[in-house]
């Protein structure tokens, strides 16, 4: 499996899906590229949704409600400001206070470089803030194979915080764990590259790679290992640093009682050039700044 592109595995699941007739939603799905061809072009079920975010959520909601299992594609993450309101306060909330499921498949698909304020980056932080939706960044395809196999079993949305990049890896991320580290990463969505990159170059680094967002898929291991570290944790994200990625190094420090630090987006409105982008911290941001708190 690990062999096969993240985006040929999400085709696949997807045409499995539409032929047990349930549907897909999104905006622009069947155009230029089929949403970086993970979409199959011969599936059926398909239905293009118009350029009006804010209503677009109910529609789904409303397929959910009638028994179906739609998937939702929002082909940026940053259109979730729109996209998401009705997702967060009815569908988030329907088996709680109704005790009607409404299972979605959200794909919330990010992007970085060039793509300006509103379109880049992860905003999986933003559908943390309301309970009721679990929350989950696969990269690899045995992650997003076992993450669609668990919704099926499932009855409430799913808001699977996917990334560009990660379309066309092959390989799998795999946690390394060192006995005594220096430093322990906890690294999400797109910066887990990064991070084994980091902890490749400069030894003495443990990494676990992070899935779950909601509920938080750190384990009782980690936190102990965490414990044992020379100089603590870093929580590394896609996000902006004021949000999940500060609860989660919060949750870690009371559970460890080490200094655990955010590494994420900066501060600062995104544009389209080079010179003025927000990009996710690489290798060489990792690096500095495991230097820098030494």
């Amino acid at each position: 499996m690990e062999k096969v592109p993240l985006k040929e595995t999400i085709k696949n699941i997807t045409r499995l899906h539409l032929s047990k007739g349930n549907p897909l939603f999104g905006q622009c799905i069947t155009a230029v590229g089929w949403v970086g061809g993970t979409i199959p072009e011969d599936g059926e079920n398909l239905t293009e949704l118009p350029m009006a975010d804010v209503m677009n959520g109910g529609v789904v909601v409303g397929s959910a409600l009638a028994g179906k299992r739609p998937i939702y594609v929002v082909r940026y993450q940053g259109f979730q400001w729109f996209n998401y309101s009705i997702i967060a306060n009815y569908a988030g909330r329907s088996s709680a206070l109704w005790k009607i499921n409404c299972p979605i498949f959200i794909r919330s698909i990010a992007m970085e470089g060039g793509i300006g304020p509103v379109a880049g980056s992860s905003h999986h932080g933003l559908a943390f803030r309301m309970p009721g939706v679990k929350i989950c960044a696969p990269m690899t395809s045995r992650e997003y194979t076992e993450i669609y196999n668990t919704f099926m079993q499932d009855e409430c949305p799913y808001y699977v915080s996917e990334h560009r990049v990660s379309h066309s890896f092959t390989g799998s991320l795999v946690d390394i764990e060192v006995e005594n580290p220096d430093w322990v990463l906890f690294p999400y969505s797109i910066t887990r590259f990064a991070a084994k990159e980091a902890a490749e170059e400069r030894g003495g680094v443990s990494v676990y790679h992070q899935v779950w967002i909601r509920p938080l898929g750190i384990s009782e291991r980690q936190i102990e290992k965490l414990k044992k570290s020379k100089y603590g944790g870093v929580v590394i994200d896609d996000d902006y640093p004021n949000g999940i990625a500060k609860q989660i190094a919060h949750d870690l420090m009371l559970k460890s009682g080490k200094k655990v630090y955010v590494l994420a987006l900066n501060e600062v409105v995104a544009g389209f050039q080079p010179h003025n982008d927000n990009l996710p911290p690489d290798k060489n941001d990792i690096l500095s700044f495991l230097k820098s708190n030494e």
